[in-house]
């Protein structure tokens, strides 16, 4: 197991707290979690719930942390960056979860050779089902980067790739669930729409988007593939799939990953 020593994060949101929860489930002491957050409501509300160390300054949980997990806004890093390197030093590494954020842009705040990895995770973090992308900037080692790696993998599943890719599974992965929300939801209200209770329905909906995406990924078979397999002859699924072809649904989720892929590169560029 890689060892993660003193871990600090700099920002208690909803990221920050799913990666709080994996760690404890690795068996990581609650004592070796420092958290960052300057809403007090919410620092008390970390303590009680994870009996981790919260306070209000970055530099404070920087200097004590061997590993600094950036779990904030893009559009805070400027401002919050200079708080951070000046409690940095190249004996610790730096995790950026903050979206369109380049590792070169966070190496260019500090001095010497900052060891940077930057990581798109996705909300499903939160149920332990999360997907999350990273790339290693130039003076991150590939022990650093197994850090990463491990550190994610508590909270879902992990991929390697190379910084020019990450836009791209920002779109597809980082707003993903906002389109399979659409989706569950769309479906439910079909339910509805031919006589099921809302309560119902939504079950359904829900259980044949998990049933379905589980299904893709133990049988290692393509989408299209196993679609086909559900489509008989004149039958109900083929008269559906009909319909949706025709309003375009598979084009327009392909054009959703391209604009968020642009917003990301938008982002990147300040």
């Amino acid at each position: 197991m890689t060892e993660l020593g003193h871990i600090g994060f700099i920002g208690g949101g909803n990221m920050g707290e799913a990666l709080i929860k994996g760690l404890l489930k690795s068996a990581v002491p609650a004592q070796q979690i420092r958290v960052a957050e300057p809403n007090e409501a919410r620092a008390r509300q970390l303590t009680e719930r994870y009996g981790v160390i919260c306070c209000s300054e970055s530099a404070e949980v920087v200097r004590q942390s061997d590993l600094i997990v950036l779990a904030i806004k893009p559009q805070i890093v400027p401002m919050a960056m200079p708080g951070i390197a000046e409690a940095f030093d190249d004996s610790k590494v730096l995790v950026s979860i903050a979206a369109g954020v380049t590792t070169g842009a966070l190496e260019g705040y500090f001095e010497g050779a900052p060891r940077v990895v930057r990581v798109m995770p996705n909300t499903p973090a939160l149920a332990g089902a999360g997907a999350a992308a990273l790339c290693p900037g130039q003076h991150a080692t590939k022990d650093d980067l197994a850090t990463a790696v491990h550190l994610f993998e508590g909270v879902g599943t992990v991929h390697v790739v190379n910084e020019a890719q990450l836009d791209a599974v920002t779109g597809l992965s980082g707003s993903g669930p906002a389109y399979v929300y659409m989706v569950i939801e769309a479906m439910a209200a079909g339910g509805v729409l031919e006589g099921l209770p809302m309560d119902t329905a939504l079950a359904l909906a829900t259980q044949t988007v998990l049933g379905t995406a589980q299904l893709v990924k133990e049988s290692g078979e393509h989408p299209a593939v196993l679609r086909d397999k559900v489509c008989s002859p004149g039958g109900t699924t083929i008269a559906a799939v009909k319909e949706l072809e025709e309003k375009g649904m598979r084009a327009a989720l392909i054009k959703a990953v391209s604009k968020a892929t642009k917003r990301s590169r938008e982002l990147g560029k300040g």
